[in-house]
Parts: structure tokens; sequence; C-alpha cells
């Protein structure tokens, strides 16, 4: 057997300690993020911390689901009428618990939750808000589909006496958003308004280490994500759109869990729809929880989001459970897509809101 050449094994183990040297966790990108900005406190950390520690948690019972028994309804509903998974309520849990812990908090709101939680109010109280969505997707939890954690992080007013009031701020006001996706590997998203960054878990180092920064969506791809079962309830300008799609060669991709598919436009590029229909004219998505977060990572991406005529980060929230449509993904796509929308009801302004 030949004998190894000492000098390849010393550039071998060269290489290895430079690529270690390269990898960043997501605390010391954070970190390094606030570094930029003298007036920062170094909050933003603990937070992500108590964040990245929650996903932690969250993709091993998901990971271990079966195993553990806990696939399966819970057999009550949430706020809003929808049959709760075992795991929907263990991963808001474990999310308040790692949150609630951070004194920089002042209250948190889910959108499995009637009320947010305050935590601490007042002047001593912490500076800033926590929404989010523990657990997107989870119906597909027993077939194995990659599920997430979106979660959105706002200024926290400490002279406001109305929680709700506090946390119903538009899109454009967050100081950061994300979401963790529990799939094949375990990733974070996240932007501080500084671009995109995606992290992965090294489960070896527990750590999640930097692996894609500064992400930018495609500028254009012949792909669209909708739920085409419901088209007869679309609005005119989405079935226009659907039709051009199928006449010009277009791949259509829907998981239908949230944070995949929004995964994989932001990565691959196309168009992420879930409009309004006859049933449901508002549309579907919490525009705290769901709509915002994800519009303004799409935005920071480099790419555009819609809901109806109006860009989503621009709607002033009414209700802490609001609901809206959304159409977000690579900016010429999104502008194809809104070129059908030639009149209001196009885009699914219906007269009678009850039809």
């Amino acid at each position: 057997m030949p004998h190894a050449d000492p000098r390849s094994e010393r550039r071998n183990i060269r290489q290895r300690t430079i690529d270690v040297r390269h990898l960043t966790s997501l605390q010391a990108h954070i970190l390094a993020e606030e570094s930029r900005h003298p007036e920062a406190s170094g909050d933003f950390t603990w937070i992500m911390s108590a964040l990245s520690l929650a996903g932690k948690i969250i993709a091993d019972k998901v990971r271990r689901a079966r195993l553990e028994e806990v696939l399966g309804e819970e057999g009550e509903s949430n706020v809003h009428g929808e049959e709760q998974q075992k795991l929907d309520v263990l991963a808001n849990d474990v999310l308040i618990r790692s949150l609630g812990d951070r004194a920089n908090i002042a209250l948190v709101a889910s959108e499995e939750d009637e009320q947010p939680t305050i935590i601490r109010r007042g002047r001593e109280g912490g500076k800033y808000c926590v929404l989010f969505d523990p657990l997107d997707g989870s119906s597909n939890l027993d077939v194995g589909v990659g599920v997430g954690t979106i979660f959105s992080i706002l200024r926290n007013d400490p002279d406001d006496d109305d929680p709700i009031h506090t946390v119903c701020q538009r899109g454009d006001e967050q100081l950061a958003a994300g979401y963790i996706l529990y799939g094949s590997s375990t990733v974070f998203v996240v932007t501080t308004g500084n671009g995109v960054d995606m992290f992965e878990l090294d489960p070896t180092i527990g750590s999640f280490m930097l692996v894609k920064p500064s992400i930018r969506i495609p500028a254009r791809s012949k792909t669209y994500s909708i739920n085409e079962a419901y088209s007869d309830q679309f609005p005119p300008g989405y079935r226009a759109y659907l039709q051009h799609a199928h006449a010009n060669g277009y791949s259509s991709r829907y998981i239908g869990s949230m944070v995949a598919d929004v995964h994989r436009t932001l990565l691959n590029g196309g168009v992420f729809m879930y409009p309004p229909t006859t049933k449901h004219p508002d549309g579907k998505l919490r525009l705290l929880y769901e709509a915002n977060p994800m519009s303004w990572l799409i935005e920071q991406a480099g790419g555009r989001a819609y809901s109806g005529l109006e860009r989503t980060l621009s709607i002033e929230p009414r209700q802490l459970h609001q609901r809206t449509s959304v159409l977000l993904g690579s900016p010429e796509e999104v502008d194809l897509v809104r070129s059908f929308f030639r009149t209001p009801e196009d885009a699914g302004f219906w007269k009678d809101a009850d039809a």
C-alpha cells in the first residue's frame, strides 16, 4: 500500500483549517451586524439566540415526531377555528418559554393564541415584541413535508397600554424577520434590513452556520407556486395569468407549506401566490405572522410583494389576526402577474364581500 504524501496531507489539513475559519455562526453574524451601528446594545443577539435555541428544540421534535407519538391533532381548535396539531402546541410553548427568558422582550404574539402574551410592560419593560407562527404547514407533518417557524420582531412602545395596538404595526416597520425551515436540513433565514442571509444547523457542533450570505432572488423564473385546485374561485387577473403560464411553458411547484414554498421561490425564483377566493375574499394568510415577515424577506432579497393592488408592507393592520392575500417573488414575474390586474376586481376586490 503506497504511503501518503506528507506534503499533500499538510495541504489537506491547511485547507480544512481555512474552511473552518470562513464559517460564521448566527450569533457572530448578528454581533457583526450590530457593530455597524454604534447605538446597538446587543439585544438582537439575545433574541436570535432564543429563536435559534427554540428552532433546535423544535427541529428535534419534528424529526422524532412519529417515534415520540406527537403527530396528529391535539383535540382542540385555535383562535382561527382550525384543529391544532400536537406539535403546534409544543412549538408554541417552546417559543414562548425561550423568548420569555429574554429581558429585552416586552411581549410575544402567536398565531395560535387569541391575545398577546405580556412578559414585561411599562418603562421597565423590554424594547421589543416578537410575533410568530410557531409551526407553519403542520398539517403536512405526518407525510414528511418540510414545515417551519416564521417570526417578526417589532419595536415596543412602552407608553402604549394596549398590547394589540402595540403589535399592529405595518410590515415596513419590522426590525427583523425570518423563518426556520425544518426539512432535509434545518435552515435559518433572516433579515435585519441589510439583505437576507441563510444559516444551516450543523448538528455536530449545535450551531447555525452561515452558508449563503446576501441572497438575491433571480429576477425572473418561469415557475409559479399556487394551489390551483381553487382556481375557479380566483379573481379574473390570477386566472388570466395562469392561462398565460400554461400557454408559455411554465412549471408549477406547490408544496402546501408556506415556508417551504417561499424558501424555494427565494432561492430559485418564480412567484408564490395565495390569492383571495370567493370563500375568503380578504385572503387567508395572516398579515402579521406570515405575510409581513415573508414579504420583507423577499423585498430585502430584491423581490416584490403585494396584497391585491397594495404593497403588502404598507398595509395598516386593523386586527391582531388579520388575513390577507399574497403575491410575492421575482420582481419581473410579480410585475407580469400584476399586468393582468386591469381593474380592482381583477386583483380580488369583490363588491359583495359576503359572496
